[in-house]
């Protein structure tokens, strides 16, 4: 195609090359040199410009994060650039919706002229080449999905037959200096990893191990392999019990090949998701192993024998929205007994439970009723400050008259007696559960309490709707009512505070900070 440019003197063009491993296959007409050398011809036939050459070799079409690509937007953004060149249009991309978007949105909106030499297409001009572009780039976007299905194939079949396809063996292991694909033991780790073994199998928890091998300064897998750390922390550089927990039930280390954890959401993203066990793919009997299956088998024995012991869940007002001032990450209960032999909860700082003798922030240990308390009372001195019943009653009006509408009395009578016989039936069954010994008496008093209230709940509820019905009352007296129930349980209504708080932060020395989900500026007082 001939391309026409009236003034090329106006132009200050970026010639873009990339060359994946995929394109290689394709033969020498794909290389960056033959690439390069066609687009110098069309640059120094037109008598055009040129800023930079911007190459990015081995990176793959559906990424557009490459650093080549990346540093020539860069200079568009600085109005170093006006026109793009590329070979074709599977150079700018094979994504066809980033394709589409940099062609039809990004070129124009910063005044960029593109020009694709094989396919003819150039935006300065109006052409048919234009007009099917975007097809181009969907068959471009469908040859990058099926190389990466071929790709995927080639991978599942190599961890079948046990070849090792990771970027880095599991600590402990090191790649095979000679043979490709396989592993073997790196004895510089390896004691580490015998040691963490032996010490669960003497019958230490995987957190004890963690805290030991921290107070020796054993460096992690990740320090030990000279990873970067993306996103530091509290938690950098530091043995987890989680860590640790995993490192105990992974089959590598008895001789097993264990691949296929995680897949890739999708050819387009980098983003993993983790894989149930019965989809991973293990090979018996591919290397020498760490530790003696008997020992193995032992530590799992042990570490499922703890899994009951674990704490257990509680629920309490500010669940999932309060967290540490210092360390930022969400705040723990732990409970505890006082004096008389009650249960209470108490917040405390998670990181400071996991590494307690690294130093790592500080305890926070608090009664969660006191938090509660004091972040209830906020919230209604802010609630009570910005509302009140004559603002609230056209919306209430409209809310009882919906509800009325997609939900009559009969059935909202049915449905609430469902629940109360849904109850009853588990409160039963708990009673059950106590005599046979399956539920302590301290979780059955904790769970009846919780439960017998909601159940009272549901009958007052039944019942008010009950005289409601022999007594029908009007539309704004029940709206009346209802503006009246959400200022009396405001503070104890856990999806409103939700939906007004965004996070609640305990600090070092007790002060809370409430985080509004509106414009105001945070509020901060002092737990009592």
């Amino acid at each position: 195609m001939v391309f026409e440019l009236d003034r090329p003197e106006d132009y200050r063009a970026a010639l873009y090359i990339r060359l994946s491993k995929e394109d290689e296959n394709e033969g020498p007409s794909q290389s960056v040199q033959n690439q390069e050398s066609l687009l110098r011809a069309f640059v120094q036939q037109h008598c055009l410009q040129v800023v930079d050459t911007y190459v990015d070799d081995g990176w793959s079409g559906t990424n557009f994060d490459r650093p080549g690509f990346q540093r020539m937007i860069g200079d568009i953004e600085a109005n170093k650039v006006n026109m793009v060149i590329t070979k074709d249009l599977s150079r700018l991309g094979r994504d066809y919706i980033l394709t589409g978007h940099y062609m039809e949105r990004y070129f124009p909106e910063h005044q960029v002229r593109y020009i694709s030499l094989l396919d003819g297409i150039d935006t300065g001009v109006d052409s048919t080449a234009n007009d099917i572009t975007p097809f181009r780039a969907i068959m471009n976007d469908m040859y990058a999905k099926d190389i990466s299905k071929k790709i995927k194939s080639v991978k599942r079949d190599k961890q079948k037959k046990g070849q090792f396809i990771g970027g880095k063996p599991v600590y402990g292991y090191k790649m095979h200096p000679t043979e490709k694909n396989k592993i073997v033991i790196d004895e510089e780790a390896a004691p580490v990893v015998r040691r963490i073994f032996a010490m669960a199998l003497s019958g230490r928890s995987c957190r004890q191990i963690a805290v030991w091998l921290n107070e020796h300064q054993v460096p992690t897998p990740a320090a030990y392999a000279k990873l970067p750390i993306r996103n530091t922390g509290p938690y950098s550089g530091l043995w987890s019990s989680e860590r640790i927990s995993e490192l105990l039930q992974n089959e590598t280390y008895i001789g097993n090949m264990v691949q296929g954890r995680s897949v890739k959401v999708s050819y387009k993203s980098k983003k993993c998701r983790k894989q149930p066990k019965d989809r991973w793919v293990v090979v018996e009997g591919t290397h020498p192993p760490l530790v003696e299956k008997e020992t193995f088998q032992s530590v799992q024995e042990l570490v499922n024998s703890r899994r009951h012991t674990r704490s257990r869940t509680y629920d309490f007002l500010l669940k999932g929205i309060i967290f540490c001032h210092e360390c930022g990450y969400p705040l723990g209960v732990v409970n505890r007994k006082n004096a008389k032999g009650e249960d209470v909860l108490y917040f405390v700082c998670r990181t400071y439970q996991r590494f307690t003798k690294a130093g790592v922030c500080s305890c926070h240990s608090i009664k969660e009723t006191t938090v509660t308390d004091a972040v209830r009372s906020k919230v209604r001195e802010v609630c009570e400050s910005a509302l009140s019943p004559r603002k609230l009653l056209p919306a209430a009006l409209m809310a009882v008259e919906e509800a009325e509408r997609i939900n009559p009395m009969e059935t909202r009578l049915k449905s609430i007696q469902s629940k109360i016989d849904r109850l009853t039936a588990h409160l039963d069954q708990m009673y059950l559960d106590r005599l046979s010994g399956i539920l302590s008496d301290t979780d059955f008093q904790r769970i009846y309490r919780r439960l017998s209230e909601e159940r009272i709940q549901l009958e007052e509820t039944r019942q008010a709707l009950e005289r409601r019905k022999e007594s029908p009352i009007s539309k704004e007296n029940r709206a009346k009512e209802l503006i009246q129930q959400f200022l009396d349980t405001m503070d104890t209504n856990r999806e409103l505070l939700t939906s007004l708080l965004d996070r609640v932060e305990l600090t070092e020395d007790k002060n809370l900070i409430l985080r509004f989900r509106c414009s105001e500026p945070p509020e901060e007082s002092h737990a009592p």
